[in-house]
């Protein structure tokens, strides 16, 4: 196992390696990165200014000196200042991260907790009522587009019955009840479709699994259904889920930019169009890194769950 996780760590370290280079890389071939700071109407630079900035991200260099000074300093949290405040940008990504990781968290575990026991209850009672529910569950929450559940949301237990409040985070006010009131509606919309993928790919694994030679024999050794269902066939299928399970987790928290648009939430998926919008390159660039960064650790923990479940893939 030790080598196996060791192995994987060290795809991590690479495909971080790889997302830095290419960042790099297409900070350079968009064009001149001064011509960002020097933009009529927004960044104004003296003469002065241009030649200090070119010595502060060694312009004058070989753009491989170049990669190497600017890694180190993004290694050791040193991101730059954004362009339009001129703050940090680690401490900009800092001040949105707590709201996405809110509702990322919470959502990933609606989402789980609704779709994987649909799952194996419409495989386990396959061609009834309740699979027949489930699967409609699936085909309606993944065709169903998110915006369109939260303008729902809002219009229904907002608007008209004024249950819940669809105004951004209060975080000013305790969590219960103003919190969990704002967090329910922008829950449900980034859960809908998860919950439905959930579904859907726990039910093919389970009816895959159910259908292998050896819970056939389980069942004639008369093992009983619950353990056949919970021991064996549960825990084998579960792979596919986990994988799906470290991407949804990992988008979460990286932030639903239509959720968070429409529910005015202020976390990372929204901040990242803003700078877009602003052509805040140093604040694009660091949610982007920030958002590799979560992918490897979203997979690495994938494969230590991999481990975990089926003893035989550490071989």
């Amino acid at each position: 196992m030790r080598k196996y996780l060791i192995q994987r760590f060290s795809f991590g370290i690479l495909s971080l390696i790889a997302a830095t280079l290419i960042v790099f890389v297409l900070s350079r071939a968009t064009g001149d990165p001064l011509l960002l700071y020097a933009k009529p109407g927004g960044y104004g630079m003296s003469p002065e200014q241009i030649a200090a900035l070119t010595e502060k991200l060694a312009l004058d260099k070989p753009l491989i000196v170049q990669y190497l000074i600017w890694l180190g300093r993004t290694v050791t949290g040193d991101l730059g200042n954004t362009l339009l405040a001129e703050q940090p940008v680690l401490d900009v990504i800092k001040m949105k991260i707590g709201a996405t990781f809110q509702l990322g968290l919470v959502a990933w575990v609606v989402a789980t907790a609704v779709g994987i026991p649909l799952g194996v209850l419409s495989a386990v009672k396959r061609g009834s009522a309740w699979d027949y529910i489930g699967r409609i569950f699936a085909l309606f929450g993944q065709a169903t587009p998110v915006f369109f559940i939260g303008i729902l949301g809002i219009l229904f237990f907002a608007v008209n019955l004024g249950w819940l409040d669809a105004a951004g985070r209060p975080t000013q006010e305790p969590f219960f009840p103003a919190q969990f009131k704002s967090l329910i509606m922008p829950t449900v919309a980034l859960a809908w479709l998860p919950a439905a993928s959930y579904l859907r790919i726990t039910r093919s694994a389970m009816l895959e699994v159910l259908d292998s030679e050896y819970i056939k024999l389980a069942r004639a050794k008369g093992v009983s259904q619950r353990a056949v269902i919970w021991r064996h066939a549960l825990r084998n299928a579960l792979i596919p889920p986990i994988t799906v399970s470290a991407l949804i987790l990992v988008g979460f928290l990286e932030g639903s930019v239509v959720v968070e648009a429409v529910y005015a939430w202020p976390g990372i998926g929204r901040m990242a169009v803003e700078s877009i919008h602003n052509n805040d390159f140093p604040l694009l660039t660091g949610i982007i890194l920030m958002f590799a960064v979560l992918y490897v650790v979203g997979s690495f923990l994938a494969d230590i769950a991999y481990t975990i479940v089926d003893p035989r893939i550490r071989y």
